[in-house]
């Protein structure tokens, strides 16, 4: 067998005309660029954020990996929208955008206490059920892809005007 070692940059090039994404380690890419990273405010994440998905604080693999599965469903714009994590008694950072999924009735009223009047009055906001509960209950999960429909109506509407 002949064994014909590839140029790193001809592996690259076929790997992206493959899709496949190459991962680095940590270390490599912190040592390649030297700059400090500073938290993004909340303002910031706006304008690359249509959507902000906020979740319970401590959901389960199951969870996360079902959600993650509905959101990618949607489309890209779903699938990379930043997650939040509403902890009891704390009050969020959240950035504002166009619209917000919301898992859950007390994360929807940690979203109505973290966000000014304004947002609230303009954003379009859209709430589901619990991840716990989707997992368990098949209402549940059809009332999850009838918010998921919604939001996308709600994005597609927004981009039009």
């Amino acid at each position: 067998m002949n064994a014909v070692a590839a140029s790193p940059a001809h592996r690259a090039r076929v790997l992206r005309a493959l899709g496949v994404v190459t991962w680095r380690k940590r270390g490599v890419a912190a040592a390649a660029s030297m700059e400090p990273v500073l938290p993004a405010e909340p303002q910031q994440v706006s304008a690359s954020a249509g959507v902000v998905v906020v979740l319970p604080a401590g959901c389960a693999v199951r969870e996360h990996d079902l959600l993650g599965r509905a959101l990618s469903a949607f489309g890209p714009q779903l699938a990379r929208a930043p997650r939040i994590e509403a902890r009891d008694g704390e009050t969020m950072q959240v950035p504002h955008a166009p619209a917000y999924l919301v898992f859950g009735q007390a994360q929807a009223h940690a979203l109505g206490r973290a966000l000014p009047a304004s947002v609230m009055r303009d954003a379009h906001i859209v709430l589901a059920d619990a991840p716990s509960e989707i997992l368990a209950q098949a209402n549940s999960k059809r009332r999850l892809w009838q918010a998921l429909r919604t939001l996308r109506r709600a994005l597609a509407a927004g981009g039009q005007r």
